[in-house]
């Protein structure tokens, strides 16, 4: 079994910043893509961005700019360095990781974390 487990969220002021964190424990041989998700009451999930195990990044157009995605592949673990956040920012943000538990099948499973809630104030 793999647990995602997030930290990080909380209470900003407009333009200000914060750091998400994202560290997978269990059975993991390795881990290819992950990404954040964020999402809002009544809104379906939203990709904001991914980085693969290559170190390859993709930002949703919203984001870009100002959100940074990193990853510590020794640590399992991934971040969302968000900077100049906005009211519009204001959700619950996911961490996603597709990984290979098994290096003798190398298939691939996704697995959600639980979820950090990240409000902005104007």
């Amino acid at each position: 079994q793999v647990q995602l487990v997030e930290s990080g969220g909380g209470l900003v002021q407009a333009g200000g910043s914060l750091t998400l964190s994202c560290a997978a424990s269990g059975s993991i041989f390795s881990i290819n893509r992950m990404s954040w998700y964020r999402q809002t009451p009544g809104k379906q999930r939203e990709l904001v961005a991914t980085i693969i195990s290559g170190g390859r990044t993709n930002y949703a157009d919203s984001v870009k700019g100002r959100f940074t995605i990193s990853r510590d592949n020794a640590k399992n673990t991934v971040y969302l360095q968000m900077n100049s956040l906005k009211p519009e920012d204001t959700a619950v943000y996911y961490c996603y990781a597709d990984v290979v538990p098994y290096a003798t099948t190398m298939a691939q499973f996704g697995y959600w974390g639980q979820g950090t809630q990240v409000t902005v104030s104007s």
